[in-house]
């Protein structure tokens, strides 16, 4: 019983793992995708050389989860290894030949090689394919002769061998190995080069090749060496150089042997470039030979050996091309799919020659068809996937240099397996959405109903249908399954959005009968399939087909003739044909209409190669175009002639001679060679050389010493020589210069640091007789070693840019010629900040006048879209578009054409140029540099037109400007004769944004241009000053505007000649008359010159005669002795009239009032001041203004605009002033440096308002305001230091609502002050101005204002007022009448020296006026 038990529950407990197992399967199978199996190969066999009797190996070795079978083809044919008793499988899956078997007529192993490596029910993936080579039996295709070499030259012994038998040569000397080293080399053909040969080298040599155990030798050759007599010998090469091709990484010597006497001196170019010999990478050996250490795809070009000695130069070339074996930029990946899906292995390359490409499905080549396309030139397009695809995918890339593979897996899910939510696949747009999702439990839709072929075409068709009858959801996603009738592959295209029940397959096949059924699926997944639906596209309508025998032939340097048959299918009446011609490079197709079988195009570029195609137009449209055929123009002689001549004197007997070809297009042919002619001086016959080949310098020897000579080089074609350049001289030394040793340090270097450059400039060493080949710059933050840059020894300035702002830069610059660099100069600059302020660069473009846009017709066609315009050059833009009218592949086969319209925006009103192409890609050229275009296109099918598509934009590139700056002024700085300033405006062309300008001036306008003098000005300042120049020269000024591409033409010389003489500096600023009286009374002629653009300061209208000169001195004289008795008299008044200091200070101000008082009232003119200058004891009269409203005459205050704030300018009005006019003459040292850059001093006016009572200004720093309220104050005016000028102001007050009086205060100097002196003042004390002696007037004021008002203007004008804040100290009881810094009053002793003082003073001016 028990036992039964068990095996009953056994029994369960095994049936229920069994459901268990299987519903676990169930769920894997319709959830869960297969994963990718790694499988690739861990190494493939490489190219072998494999020596005749001897073993080769072949490796190979492939890696999979499941272990592969590995498998040999050779030549493509699988390798029955099983049988073949010399070939043998090793463990590891390599090859082994145990015996290669190489005859003249058996090469059984020579051959093609490839590993096939296969997983069973995984699939199958090949290696790379290797060549193996069988070196061949010993054989010299030439052997060494003996020679005969003079010492110190050198010699090449032949033996010249197949390139596969080169590495097992080998030499000997005298029967010994010979060592190889630099001097003693063996070139690639196997001959030996052996360079300066010497006494040691000479015996017998022979070429051994050793291949295995067979050694072959060739003839002995006997070298004799002898000694070196002096005599010249002609230069002649004994191996030039040879065609070379290298791949990538290899090494590569390129033989070049000269001999002669003197012994040659060897160099190498590579495109025009002289090569560093010096480098890492290349050296020179075996006396002139070029080896290159692991060359690149840059070394590809023409490499040219220089052979040259005192008596003759000669060159040979030859090319090297470098192979670069196929690299993989994208490798193909690994793609999940579902059937019916279209998906794409993308393989990108690289490698030159470009590499081809080809692909393999587990083993065997993909044969491009319907399903399998190869798209975007390596892509592989599988349309309608079905299950038979899955497997490996390789892509295979050759070229001459080596193949290489990569492989991807593609795995094809069931339809009830989601793909991977992060695969590796490429899905093309029409099947994005088809990734199935895991179904759900629900119900699915049913099928779709009525499905019908609403439109039917030659390609496409349109499917509609209605909605099923049981969706089972909202959302409903459609999905078409098709495929040609009788085809077992199906494609798909799904709807683009939920609910649409429309879609339009295209890409079909005229006249073919297609299957089409729809699904419909909701979230649940995919529903029940239509009925299918059988469609029949149309016929392809019956076009004209290719016209066969299609040539073109040239017949001018500039006309191709055309020809060709009649259609063999025309398919009707040939009503004419298209002729399409393009310039290869170009993409810019024209066409002309021809009704024959034949045409002439003329108008083409000469020695240009053109491609020609036809096709034939019928009833039904255009046919079918031929292949295109090419053909080249004649050539003809060049059309311009070399470019940049320049000459470089090499000493005193000889000038080379440099070039460059003409400009490209120009050529017309192949150029053979050059004609250099010259003369010397202005003579008319010259002398002619030429050369040959690419050569683009020659050196003329010969030439006398110290003799100008002209030279002027054409280019030579087959067809005859070119037009010349224009005559460029050069003269000769007088004497050989030195170049046994490094140059000088040149003699001064200037630098002028801007925001991200900095324009250094110098001057070339002071020694001149040795010789300067250029100049090296050094630059670098802290340190000038960071960068160098090299300059042509004419060069005089450069412009370091690129730099940091507000960065500290040291600079060097060393002169060095042959021997070395010279000892360097060094300079420092800091960059300036970008905070700097630069003249902004704006670019307006005024969008007005909307071009106009044709009405469509009622069935318009669409316009095109995606215009795009690609900028190629400074005057070329490419435009291209799609046609959404067209099909996917954007084939025209109707007759239609574009229009491309065009317009720059500057001016607004520019008109739009158009032109018509029947491609969708336009080249626009003929455009203006560094100018933005918008671009439109608008397509033309008979009457039909579409809209113009949306615009696209390009600026073209910028070039060098094609105008000089205009406007070009010159004119001399006010009062500075040394000075001039130079004035213009940008050119006209600038053809890009103008980075700086060159100033070139010279007093000799016929001199070379490097002799002018040159300065440069950054591009956004259109002035510039020049200084010390010198007086009474003309000068010579041409100016030069240069942006990114390069410098522009020079403006025409504008001629200025410098002033005689320089005017005096002593000019005053503020002149009441125009005219100036210097000490003594005499006018100087000078006072009355006025610069160009200085405002009149004095405010009168004309000035002063030379004839009332006297009788002014003698009126000024006479009023100023007059004032000086009433200063003196007031003063004692003052002095003694109270006892108490307070009392005397209200008496002293009320005195003074009064007294003006009757001195305004009275009809007599009051006695002019007199300043006296303690420095120089100048006598300074004042006049009297002659206005009838006189206003307080301006006065200069040093202060900021920060200290000055405006105010109500009605207080201009209520200020009663009066001013007296002075003019005399101040010495160049008083002028501040304010006034010298502004030319003179801003002026202001500052009437004390309810202060006390002030003698003195104190230089005592305070900063309380003026505090003692009903008090006035009495003011005196001090001399202005820049104009010598000095004024006295009074101002009358009786009431307390009447105007303030004004203090004027000249704080420069310190001058002293006479006045009415019958007032006394408190002082007060200022941090701003210097100490100064003023004497204020009485006059009284309600209350106390701290904040001052002061007018800025000149002599004559009246400004609005204007607060000072005027900071004081009250509480010091100090009075001050006419000197600095003294105590509160005079004592009698003090009033006695100054009277006697006076005294004298009036001695002097009695003196001065009976003078």
């Amino acid at each position: 019983m028990a036992e039964r038990g068990a095996r009953l529950l056994l029994s369960l407990t095994f049936l229920l793992l069994l459901l268990f197992t299987t519903a676990a399967k169930s769920t894997d199978k319709g959830s869960v995708a297969r994963h990718f199996t790694p499988f690739w190969f861990l190494v493939e066999p490489a190219d072998i050389l494999a020596v005749r009797g001897s073993p080769a190996v072949l490796n190979c070795s492939a890696y999979s989860d499941l272990a592969p079978r590995v498998e040999w083809k050779k030549d493509g044919t699988f390798l029955n290894l099983a049988s073949d008793d010399r070939r043998q499988l090793l463990p590891d899956g390599s090859l082994l030949l145990t015996s290669v078997v190489h005859s003249k007529h058996n090469k059984p192993d020579e051959g093609y090689y490839q590993c096939v490596a296969t997983v069973d029910s995984l699939g199958t993936i090949n290696s790379r394919v290797a060549r193996l080579t069988v070196a061949g039996l010993p054989r010299f295709n030439s052997q060494p002769e003996a020679l005969m070499v003079y010492q110190g030259d050198s010699v090449v012994l032949s033996c010249d061998v197949n390139l596969d038998l080169v590495p097992f040569t080998r030499w000997e000397l005298n029967k010994e190995p010979l060592d190889l080293d630099e001097r003693i080399i063996s070139l690639p053909s196997g001959a030996l080069v052996i360079s300066n040969v010497n006494e040691s080298d000479a015996g017998l040599y022979r070429c051994i090749v050793e291949i295995a155990a067979t050694v072959k030798a060739s003839d002995e050759a006997k070298v004799e060496v002898l000694a070196e007599t002096g005599m010249p010998r002609q230069l002649q090469f004994l191996r030039p150089p040879v065609l070379s091709t290298k791949v990538q990484g290899q090494d590569m010597l390129m033989p070049c042997v000269a001999t002669g006497y003197p012994p040659p001196r060897i160099q190498w170019m590579f495109n025009d470039k002289l090569i560093d010999s010096s480098g890492n990478r290349s050296k020179i050996i075996g006396g002139g030979s070029l080896l290159i250490l692991n060359v690149t795809d840059e070394d590809t070009g023409m490499y040219t050996c220089l052979a040259g000695n005192e008596n003759d130069t000669l060159q040979a070339s030859a090319e090297l091309m470098v192979q670069v074996p196929p690299q993989f930029i994208k490798r193909p990946t690994n793609i999940y799919a579902h059937e019916s899906m279209d998906i794409v292995f993308e393989c990108e390359v690289s490698g030159v020659p470009s590499p081809s490409v080809k692909w393999v499905k587990n083993g065997d080549a993909v044969i491009p068809s319907d399903y399998f396309k190869i798209i975007n030139e390596y892509n592989l397009q599988v349309l309608g996937l079905v299950k038979s695809d899955e497997g490996f995918y390789q892509c295979m890339a050759e070229n001459d240099a080596r193949n290489m593979q990569a492989s991807a897996q593609l795995i094809i899910l069931e339809h009830d397996v989601a793909t991977p939510t992060t695969p590796s696949t490429l899905l093309i747009s029409a099947t994005n959405d088809h990734v199935a999702q895991a179904a759900g439990s629900g119900p699915t839709p049913s099928a779709p109903r009525d499905v019908v072929a609403s439109l039917v075409s030659t390609r496409f068709i349109k499917l509609t249908w209605r909605l099923p009858a049981e969706p089972h959801g909202d959302n409903i996603t459609y999905t078409v399954y098709y495929k040609p009738e009788g085809s077992s592959r199906e494609r798909i295209e799904n709807t683009s959005r939920p609910g649409e029940l429309q879609v339009t397959i295209q890409s079909l096949m005229p006249e073919t009968k297609y299957v089409f059924r729809v699904v419909a699926h909701n979230k649940n997944g995919l529903g029940e399939s239509s009925t299918p639906l059988k469609v029949s596209t149309q016929p392809e309508v019956q076009v004209p087909g290719p016209s066969p025998n299609l040539r073109a032939f040239a017949t001018s340097p500039t006309s191709i003739t055309v020809t060709w048959d009649m259609p063999l299918s025309g398919n009707g009446e040939i009503q004419n044909y298209k002729l399409y011609y393009m310039e290869k490079g170009m993409g810019n197709e024209q066409f002309v209409d021809v009704g024959s079988l034949s045409y002439t195009i003329n108008g083409l570029k000469k020695y240009a190669e053109y491609s020609f195609r036809v096709v034939a137009h019928n009833k039904h449209g255009l046919g079918v175009s031929t292949e295109d055929v090419v053909a080249r123009t004649f050539s003809d002689v060049p059309s311009a002639p070399p470019q940049n001549l320049t000459l470089e004197v090499r000493n005193s007997k000889s000038i080379m001679v440099q070039w460059q070809p003409p400009p490209p297009g120009t050529h017309n042919g192949q150029i053979t060679g050059y004609k250099i002619r010259y003369r010397k001086g202005l003579r008319k016959s010259d002398t002619t050389e030429s050369t040959g080949g690419i050569q683009l310098f020659q050196l003329i020897e010969g030439l006398e010493r110290g003799t100008e000579y002209s030279f002027r080089v054409a280019a030579m074609t087959v067809n005859g020589t070119g037009p010349v350049t224009e005559w460029v001289s050069a003269e000769t030394f007088e004497s050989d210069l030195d170049e046994s040793r490094v140059p000088d340090k040149p003699s001064s270097l200037h630098v002028r640091p801007l925001v991200t450059s900095i324009v250094v400039s110098w001057t070339p060493p002071e020694n001149q007789d040795i010789v300067v080949r250029g100049y090296a710059i050094g630059y670098g933050i802290g340190s000038p070693h960071a960068q160098t840059i090299k300059v042509d020894y004419k060069q005089r300035y450069y412009t370091i840019e690129n730099l940091d702002p507000s960065s500290h830069y040291v600079i060097t610059l060393k002169a060095f010629n042959n021997m070395g660099e010279g000892e360097p100069v060094y300079e420092s600059a800091v960059t300036r900040p970008l905070s700097d302020p630069l003249d902004p660069e704006v670019d307006v473009y005024d969008y007005f006048n909307a071009p106009y846009t044709p009405v469509p017709d009622p069935t318009p066609m669409l316009p095109p879209v995606g215009v795009q315009a690609t900028v190629l050059s400074h005057d070329t833009i490419k435009v291209t578009w799609a046609d959404n009218s067209l099909p996917k592949n954007q084939k025209i086969t109707d007759a239609r054409y574009y229009t491309v319209r065009w317009k720059t925006n500057i001016p607004a009103n520019t008109k739009y140029k158009t032109s018509n192409t029947t491609n969708l890609v336009h080249m626009v050229t003929g455009l203006k540099p560094n100018t933005l275009y918008e671009f439109s296109v608008m397509v033309t099918k008979g009457r039909r037109s579409s809209t113009w598509s949306m615009t696209a934009h390009g600026t073209t590139f910028e070039t060098i400007p094609n105008s000089p700056p205009k406007d070009v002024t010159v004119v001399s700085k006010e009062g500075k004769p040394r000075i001039i300033i130079i004035n213009w405006q940008p050119p006209s062309e600038a053809n890009g944004k103008i980075t700086g300008y060159i100033i070139y001036y010279s007093t000799d306008v016929n001199a070379e241009v490097h002799d002018w003098v040159i300065e440069p000005v950054v591009g956004n300042r259109l002035t510039h000053q020049i200084q010390d120049l010198t007086l009474d020269t003309p000068y010579y000024f041409k100016i030069q505007a240069r942006n990114s591409k390069g410098m522009g033409p020079m403006s025409e010389a504008v001629q200025f000649r410098t002033p005689k003489a320089e005017s005096s500096d002593k000019m005053p600023n503020d002149q009441a008359s125009g005219s100036s009286v210097k000490p003594g009374g005499r006018h100087s002629g000078d006072d009355f010159a006025t610069s160009v653009g200085k405002p009149n300061l004095s405010g009168n209208p004309t000035s002063m005669g030379e004839n009332n000169i006297p009788m002014i001195v003698i009126v000024i004289v006479s009023v100023g002795a007059f004032t000086i008795i009433v200063v003196v008299v007031v003063a004692v008044i003052c002095t003694y009239r109270t006892t108490s200091k307070q009392k005397k200070k209200r008496a002293a101000c009320k005195s003074t009032n009064g007294s003006h008082k009757y001195k305004a009232s009275s009809k007599d003119l009051k006695p002019p001041d007199l300043w006296i200058h303690h420095e120089r004891l100048e006598l300074k009269p004042i006049d009297k203004s002659p206005e009838p409203n006189p206003v307080m005459t301006d006065t200069p205050i040093p202060r900021t605009s920060q200290d000055i704030t405006p105010v109500d300018s009605s207080l201009e009005n209520s200020i009663h002033q009066r001013r007296n006019s002075y003019r005399g003459h101040e010495s160049e040292d008083s002028i501040s440096a304010l006034a010298g850059r502004r030319g003179m001093r801003p002026k202001m006016m500052m009437p004390f308002d309810a202060q006390p009572p002030q003698q003195s200004v104190r230089n005592t720093p305070s900063t309380e305001p003026l505090s003692i309220p009903g008090q006035s104050i009495c003011s005196v005016e001090h001399p202005d230091p820049d104009t010598g000028t000095g004024f006295l102001s009074t101002s009358s007050e009786e009431e307390t609502n009447r105007n303030p009086p004004t203090a004027h205060v000249r704080p420069s100097h310190p001058l002293k002050s006479f006045a009415v002196p019958n007032s006394s003042g408190t002082s007060f004390e200022s941090p701003v101005l210097p100490s100064t002696p003023l004497l204020a007037q009485a006059g009284t004021t309600p209350q106390l204002h701290s904040v001052k008002t002061a007018s800025i203007g000149t002599l004559g004008r009246t400004r609005s007022p204007m607060p000072v804040t005027v900071p004081s100290a009250p509480d010091i009881p100090e009075t001050s009448k006419m000197l600095e810094e003294v105590e509160s009053n005079y004592e009698p002793d003090e009033l006695t020296e100054e009277m006697a003082h006076l005294e004298g003073l009036m001695k002097d001016l009695n003196t001065i006026t009976t003078a």
